[in-house]
């Protein structure tokens, strides 16, 4: 599979596939987060769902894909931090405004952040109508955020948080899209990073998300929650890996 991805590289097949990944990952990532903002509390459902990225990808990891180079380890640290403050920051955001609100937010600054990540790091130029795109796609998102706290009814004394909140998680988007962008270019097959990735990043959040559980009043039934959790690390680890692929 891995040569194969390598042989379209630069061809009009591989331009299409990167199109269609792109958009199956946008959608299966509104999926992800309105399960993330939905019945359960937000910091919890990340838990559960981080409980099955690491399971489901843990098997690949060390039966399936071939063993990272040395140099991986250290970029898969990095990876690691960056995604935690990330889910972190997303946590807040989620606790504290409503989803209508806060996701066009996150999804809103994350993108123009990549491009700019892109020009910077990578050195890629865009042409004056890629950024009438770019300018199109955050005004129609920015424009749902905006509609979205004109009628918002419920949770108006923290929005100013969950908005700061928001803008911080979608900048970390971006730095997390723009780094994994460069992990998963330096190893030779992009699979491995995938699965390496998927259990680095599954280990801490489960912790964080048990001691909120414990510490509850009135803690969610444990089935339901990781019934959501399932879910979750499947949509998740198909829109992540679309999106790097």
């Amino acid at each position: 599979m891995s040569e194969w991805l390598s042989g379209i590289e630069a061809s009009e097949a591989g331009h299409r596939l990167a199109l269609w990944l792109a958009l199956s990952a946008a959608f299966l990532h509104a999926v992800f987060g309105a399960l993330q903002k939905g019945r359960h509390d937000p910091w919890l459902t990340r838990g559960a769902i981080d409980v099955f990225f690491l399971s489901i990808a843990l098997p690949f990891a060390l039966f399936v894909v071939p063993w990272p180079e040395p140099h991986m380890w250290l970029i898969f640290l990095g990876a690691g931090i960056i995604h935690l403050i990330y889910k972190l920051l997303q946590a807040w955001a989620y606790t504290k405004g409503a989803y209508t609100v806060v996701y066009p937010v996150v999804r809103g600054t994350g993108p123009l952040f990549a491009v700019l990540g892109a020009y910077v790091i990578f050195a890629e130029r865009f042409t004056f109508l890629q950024w009438v795109g770019v300018a199109v796609l955050l005004a129609g998102i920015f424009g749902l955020a905006v509609y979205n706290l004109i009628f918002l009814e419920t949770e108006r004394d923290t929005l100013n948080a969950a908005l700061g909140f928001a803008v911080l998680t979608g900048l970390f988007v971006a730095l997390y899209t723009t780094f994994d962008a460069y992990g998963i270019r330096a190893t030779e097959n992009p699979f491995t990073f995938l699965a390496w990735f998927f259990v680095v990043d599954g280990v801490i959040m489960p912790f964080i998300a048990a001691r909120r559980w414990l510490r509850m009043d009135h803690p969610p039934d444990l089935g339901p929650l990781f019934a959501r959790g399932f879910f979750g690390g499947v949509i998740g680890i198909m829109s992540f890996g679309s999106i790097m692929m």
